[in-house]
């Protein structure tokens, strides 16, 4: 079946008459050009710019990228819009026939050429996998974007991936102010710690990526500029004004004898017509996502980009403290209003009950995180904490009957127990009971001051299902904490990613089975209180106080954790915005003398290590020590 196109064009009447506008006025202007203004300045049409998308499975992002699209500052009459999509495997062509038909009049032009007969590429192991076939069918389309392009006499050409998220709305002006035949605005992937980003620093011979110190100056801002770089891809503007540029193409030269990958290809194309690449950091312009492997699935790729889109709100929210609402309108990454927007569906990630713990008076942390939830997908109750400013004595003394464990004394600050880790302690302790009055197999419990990782749902899939192998009989599994014994941690046999937990602070997210709970309650522990993360590694026995542990018999609590944590703090001690509502508490019992501030915990610290300078404009492919290893295309900076 031939490919179907919807198009709805005037670029190139309007070019027609356009000429026959100017042919007028330049004539007339000759003829009264003594009555004219002399000092006048001429007032010029910015350059035409054609939009080239190529949509393969991308209907969790589109909405977000045509809404970035369209908050442009670029005159929408100037710009033309060409989309291809075809063997998809999602409803990706349905969303770009929507956004087509609310958007066909603004644009000069809008051109969607699709083909929905076929599913996917013959012998493909996942929609992920990248086959000859589907190198050479890319190719055969991107080249038909760029003859689209001088068909029409663009001036320009912006080739972009349909899971770009562009955030800066001036990044047309600026790379086209930078005047170069080929340049993209710097882009690096949203996941945390990943060096992958859309130009490379150096190639081999084979064309291949070569990793070299000043990549990451670059990369790092450490210096900003144009930078003469030899490979740009997924996002890039092409001057086609540049007689250069005439040269530029995706076939396949006789004598090309390097990879069929299509920005391999662009490149050696670059190099041969004599068309140097840029690319331009002076600003953040947006983010990609990082090509996945021939075993991953459409489900990693969505939760990469998901994880985006939290980490951008919250990267736009700086402000979040108490008393400031956390907001959503109008912040991070918007999607477009003319793509209706499924609601998706939630679960509880495979457990019984999802659980999340906030103060009421904290409702800046509990609008994040319901927001969170709903874009992970994830269906959580929130559970209101035990607010340690409105406990009394009658409460916790005579109803509760709570003691203090004999001889605590908080181990850094040197402090009596607060009233805001007895509310803590309070507010896990109801959970626990809850759990088991309802008859819950197992839970999870997440606190409000957290992020989550990348890839976090099927991270913790891959964990479930070796626990199941390996220690099916687990009380307790950490996603997040503070590890203080990291050294004495050791891997569950037959495991990568799970540890035996040493003595550890914080419940920002764990695992409870109904088992665990039995163990936890069945100590009675407020007669003999603890702050709770001081209490769980009592009970699996790894707590360094001997003193403590003395009234809790048996601690056989079976714990465990994830390693790497799945579950980070939104803010450490020291940082803007940090807030405790535990340990920054009232007092129980008055010990001024100990009443020390505790020791600041400062955030991880980068491992980067120092580079040597590097000046804006200057060629990154000339530098480095000789015989640097190649890699592929594809850079697995994780």
């Amino acid at each position: 079946m031939a490919a179907k196109i919807l198009t709805c064009r005037k670029f190139h009447e309007l070019f027609a008459f356009s000429l026959l506008l100017l042919h007028i006025s330049v004539a007339y202007g000759e003829k009264n050009s003594l009555l004219a203004n002399s000092n006048k300045e001429r007032e010029e049409f910015l350059p035409t710019v054609m939009v080239a998308t190529l949509v393969r499975n991308k209907a969790y992002a589109l909405p977000y990228f045509f809404g970035l699209l369209e908050k442009l500052d670029y005159p929408k009459d100037r710009m033309a819009i060409w989309l291809y999509s075809d063997h998809n495997v999602d409803n990706s062509t349905e969303v770009i026939k929507e956004w087509v038909a609310a958007m066909e009049n603004q644009y000069n032009s809008i051109e969607f050429i699709y083909d929905d007969t076929k599913e996917g590429y013959r012998g493909e192991k996942s929609p992920c996998d990248w086959t000859l076939g589907r190198f050479q069918h890319v190719l055969t389309v991107r080249e038909k974007a760029l003859e689209a392009a001088r068909l029409m006499w663009a001036d320009y050409i912006l080739m972009i991936d349909a899971d770009v998220m562009i955030e800066n709305p001036l990044m047309l002006r600026r790379l086209i102010e930078e005047k170069q035949t080929v340049i993209a605005p710097m882009m690096r992937s949203s996941v945390a710690e990943s060096t992958y980003a859309n130009f490379w620093g150096a190639v081999d011979e084979n064309g291949f990526y070569k990793r070299i110190p000043e990549y990451f100056k670059v990369l790092d801002r450490e210096f900003v500029g144009t930078f003469l770089v030899p490979m740009v891809h997924t996002v890039f503007l092409v001057d086609l004004r540049d007689k250069l540029s005439g040269n530029l193409t995706y076939l396949m030269p006789p004598d090309y004898g390097k990879s069929e990958d299509d920005i391999i290809l662009f490149a050696d194309s670059a190099k041969r017509a004599g068309v140097p690449m840029h690319v331009l950091n002076t600003e953040h312009f947006g983010q990609i996502n990082i090509p996945l492997e021939s075993y991953h699935n459409l489900m990693i790729e969505r939760e990469q980009f998901m994880y985006a889109l939290v980490e951008t709100l919250d990267a736009d929210n700086p402000e979040m403290a108490p008393g400031v609402d956390y907001i959503i309108e109008g912040r991070g990454l918007i999607p477009s209003p003319h793509i209706s927007m499924r609601s998706e569906a939630k679960d509880r990630l495979g457990f019984d009950k999802v659980y999340m713990v906030n103060l009421e008076r904290r409702s800046e942390r509990r609008t994040r995180m319901m927001h969170v939830f709903d874009v992970l997908g994830i269906e959580a109750e929130w559970v209101p904490a035990v607010d340690g400013k409105l406990l009394n004595d009658t409460y916790l003394y005579k109803d509760l009957k709570i003691e203090v464990v004999p001889g605590f004394s908080d181990p850094y600050g040197g402090r009596p127990m607060t009233m805001g880790e007895i509310g803590c302690f309070l507010s896990h302790y109801f959970i626990w009971k809850d759990m088991l009055e309802k008859g819950y197999k197992d839970v999870v419990v997440f606190e409000d001051d957290l992020r989550f990782e990348p890839y976090f749902r099927s991270k913790l899939n891959h964990i479930m299902k070796l626990v199941k192998h390996t220690v099916p009989d687990w009380d307790l599994i950490y996603l997040g904490r503070k590890r203080l014994n990291r050294k004495d941690e050791r891997f569950v046999e037959g495991t990568d990613n799970i540890v035996w937990p040493s003595y550890s602070y914080w419940t920002l997210s764990y695992l409870l089975s109904a088992q665990g709970a039995k163990k936890l309650l069945a100590q009675m522990p407020l007669q003999n209180l603890l702050p709770v993360d001081e209490y769980l590694p009592v009970m699996f026995d790894q707590h360094p106080e001997k003193s403590w542990k003395e009234p809790f018999h048996p601690r056989d609590l079976v714990a465990l954790s994830a390693e790497p944590l799945l579950i980070y703090p939104t803010h450490y001690l020291g940082e803007a915005n940090y807030i405790s509502d535990t340990e920054f508490s009232e007092l129980i019992i008055d010990k001024t003398d100990h009443n020390r501030a505790e020791v600041p915990q400062s955030a991880p610290e980068s491992d980067l290590n120092p580079k040597e300078n590097l000046t804006p404009g200057a060629d990154i492919t000339q530098k480095g020590p000789e015989g640097m290893e190649s890699m592929k295309h594809i850079q697995d900076e994780l």
